[in-house]
């Protein structure tokens, strides 16, 4: 900390201080973080059920094309993420991120239920595949606003010396989501004939959207807006002559710096979810050769194990700092994703198993850190704007087309250890990336003021910082 923030906040009252109410953080957080869950459970059913929405959204195609046209229509919803962060951020940085939030949620649930109703291509032709991609970039510009506006509102409802754990429960529920939809999947197709699957079964978990989304979206209501926010809005609303809002443009050009951070920071944080959510369990049965049900089940038992891993990690990052934790992931998958590979490529159950479990660990030093990470590097004023503009551009242009552009590489080299050299890339960016990173662990969010659990933690805190100034004026006193 500087002499100059020091001194600065040395002059803050208790009052100053916001205390943050315990009960209304645990609403904050789970309201949060069951919009990443419902998004990631869509993602789980979409992937299990390709094949199946392959058969009956294209059905005059081949096996190959259909799934192809299948996944296509699934990443299409990635193309239109960046439009929605850029017309949600700035709304959440206007109005309020708990508006937004439960106006995204609300689109996400049609968009996800209406795939459920949508007729299939014996009955209605062409017009079918039309609707369902529709649906798809309905999904996505929804999307778009959702991931940056909840890791903001963690971030602005959490205190300084939590905000990591409380963050990390935010990928908690991506890797719920993801499990629950592909268990649900898994569970039907075990269940029920592949007709009945065909017929109506791959409807029923696009229904559950439905009531997944109206009870995110009565919690997300019933919530107050952030602290964070609020003291925003008093402090813009006592100034007689407000600055003017900046427009898209300027703010790219003012915050290009943290921006490009944020695009390091999760190209290196999706490429390795990506790889183990949505290119994994393909190479497993297409490239290597195992059972589409070994391959399946593999990937959903380390996902498993990664949820308890990714709050280790992210109560931990409050004690060590988040620079040296996905400093660690980074460095890791420079150096274990070609001996990871190896060890998944040998066909010998366990040491899949091994390699997996490695490349699950680092990925949760990703997981555990990330939304307390980014939100850290913008201001209040533009932290929901610039945090959705820089995620969802990184998304589509590196997460999204991981599985496309390792499956490419994979066809077209003949060479099955191309995915660890995908990974060791994203690594060697990621490490670049935090070298340039200012450690934000047990800090205030850049323009806010301090946030504490109890009025007698405010008490504390302040009778530090006049330590450490008197501390700095005794040593800059002349001899």
């Amino acid at each position: 900390m500087s002499t100059g923030t020091i001194s600065k906040q040395s002059d803050l009252t208790v009052d100053d201080i916001t205390v943050i109410d315990n009960k209304l953080l645990k609403r904050a957080v789970s309201a949060a973080a069951l919009g990443n869950t419902m998004e990631w459970f869509d993602f789980g059913v979409y992937s299990y059920l390709a094949v199946i929405i392959g058969q009956v959204f294209f059905p005059g195609a081949s096996n190959t094309a259909q799934l192809i046209a299948s996944f296509g229509t699934f990443a299409a919803a990635f193309l239109v993420r960046p439009i929605g962060g850029m017309v949600f951020g700035p709304l959440g940085d206007r109005f309020g991120r708990q508006k937004v939030l439960a106006f995204t949620m609300i689109i996400m649930s049609i968009g996800t239920f209406c795939i459920g109703l949508i007729p299939s291509y014996a009955s209605i032709g062409i017009a079918a595949p039309i609707l369902l991609l529709v649906a798809r970039l309905v999904q996505g510009f929804s999307t778009g606003g959702e991931y940056g506006g909840a890791a903001t509102f963690i971030a602005e409802y959490s205190t300084d010396k939590r905000r990591g754990f409380m963050g990390s429960f935010l990928e908690f529920g991506t890797l719920a989501g993801y499990l629950l939809g592909a268990s649900l999947v898994t569970g039907m197709i075990a269940l029920l004939p592949h007709q009945a699957m065909m017929d109506w079964g791959w409807r029923i978990p696009f229904f559950l959207a439905a009531p997944l989304g109206l009870f995110g979206l009565y919690i997300r209501l019933k919530l107050e807006e952030t602290p964070a926010f609020k003291e925003h809005m008093d402090k813009r609303e006592e100034l007689e002559h407000n600055k003017p809002q900046l427009t898209l443009l300027q703010m790219l050009r003012v915050q290009s710096k943290p921006l490009l951070k944020c695009i390091g920071l999760v190209l290196l944080f999706n490429v390795s979810n990506y790889m183990l959510t949505a290119y994994m369990p393909s190479y497993l049965t297409g490239v290597l050769g195992m059972s589409e049900l070994s391959g399946l089940m593999l990937v959903m038992v380390i996902m498993f194990i990664m949820m308890p891993l990714t709050l280790m990690w992210g109560h931990l990052t409050d004690r060590m700092g988040r620079k040296p934790v996905i400093g660690l992931g980074a460095l890791g998958l420079i150096l274990l994703a070609i001996p990871s590979y190896m060890l998944i490529g040998s066909g010998n159950m366990m040491l899949v198993f091994a390699g997996l479990a490695v490349l699950g660990l680092l990925h949760t030093c990703f997981s555990g850190t990330m939304p307390a990470t980014l939100p850290a590097l913008f201001v209040t004023d533009i932290r929901y704007s610039a945090l959705a503009i820089g995620f969802n551009l990184s998304v589509s242009l590196f997460g999204g087309t991981t599985p496309l552009i390792t499956a490419w590489l994979v066809d077209t080299t003949h060479n099955a250890m191309m995915p660890a050299y995908y990974m060791m890339g994203a690594g060697i960016v990621g490490l670049i990336t935090v070298l340039t990173l200012s450690e934000t662990a047990r800090k205030p969010l850049k323009g806010s003021s301090p946030a504490v659990a109890t009025k007698a933690e405010a008490h504390k805190l302040i009778d530090k910082l006049r330590k450490q100034r008197g501390r700095k004026v005794q040593q800059h006193k002349p001899a």
